[in-house]
């Protein structure tokens, strides 16, 4: 059923939003004569590698400083990149990611490898599903850039975050995945576009209704300041990229 309802909605998404993302396509390719397309290289279910397709809101070359997790005063942003991210336009060719079964419309976002090369034996288990266009975490952290926008690095700082609870929220997204509630994030997810404070509201109630632990109810309002705190499956908080955290 999950993957039925991935095809219907990716081809009707694509055919209904043809039109602006020609525009957009466009636009891109007008501010610097490059393509329009960023192909990032991700990881899949079961840990396979894949290119996950974008509308690229950066400039050329952006990917080769090395620097993974982008903040909102990031250098590499275009003019036209900020729009495009503000609106959530860039993820639309994932769409065709859907199509060919890399990922799925809900699911946990996917991670590069020096990421994913990070993670505990519990975030592994992230690994099991189909990566996803949205989820519970990208919504409750859609204000990723601006929360690491005064770091001054950004990579550890998100590991020690925003990681953790984007984790807990993906493996509780796992354990209780069910068509019903797929439909139910992809509608919180169109009404976070519209209302971020709306959509955190119906996050949290939808957490509630699945018995979710208080920690991660709170978190999910975002009211209070981020502190650091260690990923599931160890006590170790992030200090470095360069080893496995694992407890």
């Amino acid at each position: 059923m999950k993957r039925i309802l991935d095809l219907i909605f990716s081809i009707l998404g694509l055919i209904i939003l043809s039109p602006l993302l020609l525009i957009c396509m466009s636009l891109i390719w007008l501010q610097d004569y490059h393509s329009p397309f960023y192909l990032g290289e991700r990881v899949g279910k079961n840990g396979k590698r894949f290119k996950m397709i974008k509308l690229r809101s950066m400039v050329q070359d952006a990917d080769k400083t090395g620097v993974d997790s982008t903040s909102a005063t990031d250098v590499r942003i275009t003019p036209l990149g900020s729009f495009i991210r503000r609106f959530k336009l860039d993820e639309i060719p994932q769409l065709l990611n859907v199509i060919k079964g890399e990922m799925s419309l809900v699911g946990p976002r996917p991670n590069v490898r020096r990421e994913v090369d990070l993670y505990t034996d519990e975030e592994l288990k992230l690994l099991r599903v189909n990566p996803g266009i949205s989820d519970i975490a990208s919504i409750v952290f859609s204000d990723e850039g601006e929360i690491l926008q005064s770091e001054e690095d950004p990579d550890i700082s998100y590991n020690q975050l925003i990681r953790p609870w984007k984790s807990r929220l993906g493996l509780f997204y796992i354990s209780h995945q069910n068509f019903l509630l797929d439909l139910k994030v992809i509608w919180i997810t169109v009404i976070a576009i519209v209302s971020r404070k709306a959509a955190l509201k119906k996050v949290v109630s939808l957490l509630s209704n699945l018995n979710a632990p208080d920690d991660l109810k709170k978190i999910s309002l975002r009211e209070e300041k981020l502190v650091a705190t260690a990923p599931p499956g160890t006590n170790v908080i992030v200090k470095s990229r360069s080893t496995v955290s694992k407890g």
